[in-house]
């Protein structure tokens, strides 16, 4: 008999993440974290395995700790890392050997590093931190003297760890400006180095400037400013040195990120900033350098992922090969030739895969083993034409053992985040509402990639700018009416679901129709002037709503765009979610919604996490989260209820 599955056995199993590849392309670091946070603290442990397969993966000597950024030594024996073991929250630069011996702390920086960068002088590393507490500092938070004034964060800086002496210095050629990338020139030569012009995402992320720092006299020359979450360096050289490098794609805020490029000649000024992946049908999602080569570009392409190289004379992306799933935290060897990332199908776990650029990667790590007797949910692949002929895909999962002639279903449609985030054909159980997790209760689980998206170029990105809840809705509507009309779906018996963004749509969607007889809004915006206002990423989400509240008296566009205007009209019953400590959406957005529903008498529930920012980490709520989810679709869309 196969095993039921159980919210316990979701949040209980373990993620791999940053995977990182030995320059000589035999080795893979990875760090393993259980998704459900049992204590106080994150803790994880780290792994490595072997490219080929012909070595099972084993844990290296790390206590148990929140353990980050696991980097390979220049010749491939060590491995460095971030652990905060010595003081919980506060992370310290480690070093390991590959085979053997015990875990050797590096730095005691009492504000913790950041980020770090091993550079081509063995002996050297480069690292992010903030600066040290002076003891006026320390004796004024002893006293709980300590007033935080706004817009005075203390920058992250670029420092310089020698090895030999354990001593660190920082230059003082970036003055004030916060830290946020730091790569070196494969050939030993400068430092680039991003930076913000406050630690602030609001306005941060939007004042980012490039500067080239020398590692021996640490002389800063200025390149210039770059565009907005400029991120991801990377080095490469024809007849010059480039820097390539994501960053969002101009003039909007909301249309995606694109592939830049500048030349820095030997001699004389850089060159014009170059748009790379201007006018193409696919996003890139990750930028990988490749020290002997050109970089390795990671494409959100639909449903699927493929990896590209950056072709030196005609500046354009050539695909290596094609994964039909998920592919994420690509790493590369010295040349290019061999690469690993995390992989995940439609039936298969996030594994560690690895192989050559040019593919098949093959899966080198079995993270989930728990799951491999369960019986899973078909995942068809969708494509459909909206309202205007625009092409769309997206997901549909039925029950397990079942199929479309086994419908009508009750049927739930759970809503991206984002909106530039993206459904790929990927294995779709998580905390948060996801499609197996529904399937497994008996419901049909439609999962649409709307417009605004991630994976069909900017253009498609930038079409709910100004414009959230509009074209998006209508694509959304038109996937639940194909389903319908094919007899899937039941349409006396429709959910809504999201989370972020997604609750967002949630919100939106049930103030525009009655046609849902249940919704989850998680962690979703009612109100875009508000959030605009209050949400760590400001700016960006008043690009979304198309203004704020500080331009004069209304009526503002984000009124017609916010959920808590038609809260009237709503009649769907909802449930609520939301972390207390979000600075994401912050909690506010979810107390007006529940105000507003209850002033127009709307059943509803309204279930606040405590110590919870927007993504949910401690183990306990997450269980309840999914076991609270079924609960309330099982109320509303079928009468008999279902239990994990």
């Amino acid at each position: 008999m196969r095993p039921e599955l159980t919210a316990e056995m979701v949040v209980d199993g373990l993620l791999p993440s940053a995977p990182a590849m030995s320059p000589d392309g035999r080795w893979v670091v990875y760090v393993l974290t259980a998704m459900g946070q049992a204590g106080d603290h994150p803790s994880s442990r780290l792994w490595c395995t072997s490219v080929d397969g012909g070595t099972a993966p084993w844990r290296l000597d790390v206590p148990p700790a929140h353990v980050s950024s696991p980097q390979w030594s220049a010749d491939s024996g060590s491995v460095y890392f971030l652990s905060d073991q010595a003081s919980p929250g506060t992370a310290q630069l480690h070093v390991i050997g590959r085979a053997a011996g015990r875990a050797r702390a590096l730095t005691s920086w009492a504000s913790g590093i950041l980020a770090y960068r091993p550079l081509v002088d063995t002996a050297l590393v480069a690292i992010v931190a903030t600066d040290e507490p002076t003891e006026e500092e320390r004796r004024r938070q002893r006293a709980r003297d300590d007033a935080k004034v706004r817009g005075r964060a203390n920058p992250a800086r670029l420092r310089l760890l020698d090895q030999r002496t354990g001593q660190i210095r920082t230059p003082a050629g970036l003055h004030d400006r916060h830290v946020t990338d730091v790569v070196q020139r494969p050939d030993g030569g400068p430092l680039a180095v991003l930076t913000w012009s406050t630690p602030e995402l609001d306005p941060g992320l939007l004042e980012p400037a490039l500067h080239l720092v020398d590692p021996h006299s640490w002389q800063v020359s200025d390149v210039g400013p770059v565009p907005a979450d400029a991120h991801s360096l990377v080095w490469w050289r024809d007849a010059d040195w480039h820097l390539t490098y994501l960053a969002l794609t101009p003039p909007h805020l909301q249309a995606g990120t694109a592939v830049f490029d500048l030349v820095l000649p030997d001699t004389g000024p850089a060159r014009p900033h170059v748009n790379l992946t201007e006018g193409l049908a696919a996003c890139p999602a990750e930028l990988v350098q490749v020290d002997q080569g050109t970089p390795l570009v990671l494409l959100a392409d639909g449903l699927d992922t493929a990896i590209h190289r950056l072709v030196p004379d005609s500046l354009t992306l050539t695909e290596l090969s094609r994964t039909g799933g998920l592919m994420t935290h690509l790493s590369t060897n010295r040349d290019g030739a061999v690469v690993a990332a995390i992989v995940s199908g439609a039936t298969q776990p996030h594994d560690i895969h690895a192989g050559q650029a040019c593919g098949p990667l093959l899966r080198r790590t079995d993270t989930r083993p728990e799951l491999r007797d369960i019986r899973w949910g078909t995942q068809e692949r969708l494509a459909y034409q909206a309202f205007d002929g625009l092409a769309l895909d997206g997901l549909l999962v039925l029950p397990p053992g079942r199929s479309r002639r086994d419908g009508p279903f009750p049927m739930v449609t759970i809503v991206h985040g984002g909106p530039y985030h993206r459904y790929a054909d990927e294995f779709m159980l998580n905390w948060s509402p996801s499609g197996q997790w529904l399937a497994h209760a008996g419901y049909a689980v439609f999962l649409p990639n709307p417009r605004g998206g991630q994976g069909h170029g900017h253009e498609f990105a930038a079409a709910v700018a100004g414009a959230v809840g509009q074209e998006e809705w209508l694509d959304i509507l038109t996937g639940i009416d194909l389903l319908i009309e094919e007899g899937v779906a039941d349409p006396g018996r429709l959910g809504i679901a999201g989370w972020s963004h997604g609750g967002f749509m949630a919100a939106w969607a049930i103030g525009q129709t009655d046609r849902f007889s249940a919704a989850l809004m998680g962690a979703g915006i009612s109100d875009w002037g508000m959030l605009a206002a209050t949400g760590e990423w400001g700016v960006l989400e008043a690009a979304l709503g198309g203004s704020v509240g500080w331009e004069g008296i209304g009526p503002y566009l984000h009124d017609k765009l916010s959920p808590v205007s038609y809260a009237s009209s709503i009649r769907t019953p909802v449930l609520i979610v939301h972390g207390a400590d979000d600075t994401n959406v912050p909690l506010s957005q979810s107390e007006y919604f529940h105000r507003a529903l209850r002033k127009f008498g709307v059943e509803h529930e309204f279930v606040v996490y405590p110590r919870e920012n927007h993504r949910f980490r401690e183990r306990n709520h997450q269980v309840d989260l999914l076991r609270r989810i079924r609960a309330w679709f099982d109320r509303w869309l079928v009468a008999s209820t279902h239990s994990s």
